[in-house]
């Protein structure tokens, strides 16, 4: 396929980006060639999600310790419980939407907004994208935010990549997803946890992370909201060289992902999880 037809595709060329694509490769082989695999998968997916969404929510403002999310069962106190309550949702929603994302990804994104917003969010900008003049709560990202038109224009176009396929690796598809919607900042709130949201499902519908045990998430919190920053100023920037730290800071989280399942597999094998 061209890059005309494949956008994504030159951005598997960029320099460094192969080399990203083929670590995350080798990372989530070595996890998924654990033994605790073979009968204790599912375990390892559900601390994987958990682990995810302690991550996603930290990078929103609510920095809570794992057993501080594992215990509590009201996420309604305040803006971090809140928050919180989001991202565990959004992860537990994700998996039930892989086999829409490829026909109708601006329908998942809706579903996905509507998920996070549960009961904090009134009134009819839930689940659909912003209007002109509608304002956006995004405690993270600061930098200008583009207008209606232009993030309408930019969805269909992700859409339609989306929709298109294409020869991109998983890990170039998924940067691409995630840096896209947080720069769009397409919804009245938590734009964030849907980004990497998203993120997740492309990497689990990709095959490259089928059982979701490598949950990026936890690898984009463990570096640190400084350098998330920094890496998704360069995907704004658009130059070759920004999109390709952008994309190894990506490979860099499901690769940290990675090495969390591991531990975690190696626990259950002690018998100490």
């Amino acid at each position: 396929m061209s890059s005309a037809s494949d956008p994504l595709a030159a951005l598997g060329a960029l320099p460094g980006v192969a080399e990203s694509v083929e670590s995350v490769r080798k990372a989530v082989d070595r996890v998924y060639g654990h033994r605790v695999m073979r009968r204790r998968s599912g375990e390892i997916t559900s601390e994987a999600a958990l682990r995810g969404a302690r991550g996603s929510a930290a990078l929103s403002g609510a920095d809570w310790a794992l057993e501080e999310v594992r215990r509590r069962t009201d996420f309604s106190a305040d803006a971090e419980a809140l928050t919180v309550g989001a991202a565990l949702r959004l992860t537990a929603e994700a998996g039930q939407l892989l086999s829409i994302w490829r026909q109708s990804p601006m329908r998942v994104l809706a579903r996905l907004h509507l998920v996070a917003s549960g009961t904090a969010v009134a009134g009819d900008v839930v689940g659909r994208p912003r209007l002109a003049g509608e304002p956006v709560d995004e405690p993270l990202v600061d930098l200008p935010l583009p207008d209606a038109d232009e993030v309408a224009g930019r969805l269909d176009g992700l859409a339609r990549v989306v929709i298109a396929g294409g020869s991109a690796p998983a890990l170039v598809t998924a940067a691409v997803v995630h840096g896209e919607l947080l720069a769009l900042r397409p919804f009245a709130s938590y734009n964030g946890l849907v980004a990497r949201a998203s993120e997740r499902i492309v990497l689990i519908n990709s095959g490259l992370d089928p059982k979701a045990i490598c949950p990026a998430e936890v690898g984009h919190a463990e570096q640190g909201a400084e350098a998330y920053l920094e890496a998704f100023k360069g995907y704004v920037s658009g130059t070759a060289e920004g999109m390709a730290a952008w994309i190894a800071h990506c490979g860099r989280a499901v690769e940290l992902g990675a090495r969390e399942s591991t531990a975690v597999c190696e626990a259950l094998q002690r018998g100490a999880a």
